[in-house]
């Protein structure tokens, strides 16, 4: 029944993504299914007293549109679990105001688009391994990154978040990798789930 309810965690994280509620409505339902679905990254222990993700303060500065330029070559990424190396093409360079960042594309049955990233507050303020922005294999689509018109991106940062082991060490995540990494505190999204 595991992999049953990873399909309903799934399918519930895309339908709020997908809402149409405000940050804050979204903020509130991610915290709902975090402490009710048996596939959170919350352990299970944890859950009956777990009171919400802590996040920054909503930031609009942290909401840029980017242009994007071709990129090319892949990345391998050993995850340590089950789901062994995996495979990361180059699809894109946005050109932020934080730095370039990659656009990757997940080389898997179906795919999906992953934008992973750490940036001065990650081992401070928030996860030390870095933050997503999406992850669309997860269900992540349209907040973090939207694509635009014109080879243009849409990042808003106030959508990143943790990667499920920063709750709890039985998950395996591919972190960001080094030119995906910005000095610059991004100061938006989920802060650090341990202190």
């Amino acid at each position: 029944m595991d992999d049953l309810e990873l399909a309903d965690w799934r399918e519930r994280v895309a339908r709020l993504y997908l809402s149409d509620v405000d940050l804050a409505g979204f903020r509130a339902g991610r915290d709902d299914l975090f402490a009710t679905h048996p596939q959170s990254p919350i352990p299970a222990a944890e859950r009956a007293g777990f009171s919400g993700v802590r996040y920054f303060p909503p930031n609009p500065e942290a909401v840029v549109e980017a242009p994007l330029r071709a990129a090319s070559g892949e990345l391998r990424i050993d995850t340590g679990g089950p789901d062994g190396v995996v495979a990361y093409r180059r699809v894109a360079v946005a050109e932020t105001p934080w730095g370039p960042l990659t656009l990757w594309w997940i080389e898997a049955y179906g795919g999906g688009l992953f934008v992973p990233l750490r940036d001065g507050t990650c081992g401070r303020e928030s996860y030390g391994g870095g933050r997503y922005l999406t992850d669309t294999v997860k269900g992540t689509f349209g907040r973090g990154v939207e694509l635009l018109p014109g080879d243009r991106v849409r990042l808003d940062g106030n959508y990143l978040y943790n990667p499920s082991c920063a709750y709890d060490d039985r998950w395996a995540c591919p972190l960001a990798p080094p030119e995906n990494r910005i000095d610059l505190p991004l100061r938006a999204g989920e802060l650090a789930y341990h202190d």
